[in-house]
């Protein structure tokens, strides 16, 4: 997943509400599901600007937040030199689906709307595991599979979305236990409704 297409995009991203109201949505979301632990180790692969994460501070540990692309993993250095994240918040140049995972264990991984960026998704998913310490969680958000409409360009390397299905059996091959995917989120856009999904699995433990 390269970062070069979000560079020139980082420090205006936040400037879209919608962004900050879905992230909230989701991180509600998660924290239902997950219930308090603010001792929990969390890792946001994909962050981007970190919003998700933005919206878990207070409610979890300590955080990393993971993004291969210089323009936003900037954004989220300004944002811990603002206090916005704890001082102790890491920022990892790490792309999951095709570097091996860091020697690290976390209690909750999660992500928003990177799936669909990911060509090798079952690769990511698997580092994801290997990242889990045991009982450990991962909460990933994106979309619903949908008809190429979402993003503008007709021609951008991604996923249209996933069969929720489909990734459910890829979690379970990953050798995640537990398995739930559930509505998470409507991003209205272009007066269509996109919905999200909340796919959530424990490691063994």
């Amino acid at each position: 997943m390269s970062g070069d297409s979000f560079d020139d995009r980082a420090a205006t991203w936040d400037d879209d509400p919608e962004k900050r109201t879905r992230a909230t949505a989701v991180a509600d979301l998660i924290r239902q599901v997950t219930g308090p632990d603010p001792d929990a180790r969390v890792l946001e692969c994909g962050a981007g600007t970190g919003l998700l994460s933005e919206a878990l501070v207070g409610h979890v540990g300590p955080i990393t937040l993971a993004d291969p692309s210089r323009g936003m993993r900037q954004v989220l250095a300004d944002k811990v030199s603002a206090g916005i994240f704890p001082g102790a918040t890491r920022i990892w140049d790490v792309d999951l689906s095709t570097a091996p995972p860091p020697a690290e264990e976390f209690d909750l991984v999660v992500s928003l709307m990177a799936l669909h960026h990911i060509p090798d998704v079952p690769a990511v998913l698997r580092a994801c595991v290997a990242l889990l310490a045991p009982g450990g969680r991962v909460c990933l958000s994106d979309l619903v599979a949908e008809d190429g409409s979402f993003h503008d360009s007709p021609d951008a390397d991604v996923h249209h979305g996933f069969d929720t299905d489909a990734l459910a059996e890829q979690l379970g091959q990953a050798g995640l236990v537990s398995v739930d995917v559930r509505h998470a989120y409507d991003v209205m856009k272009d007066g269509r409704t996109y919905p999200l999904f909340l796919a959530t699995a424990v490691r063994p433990g």
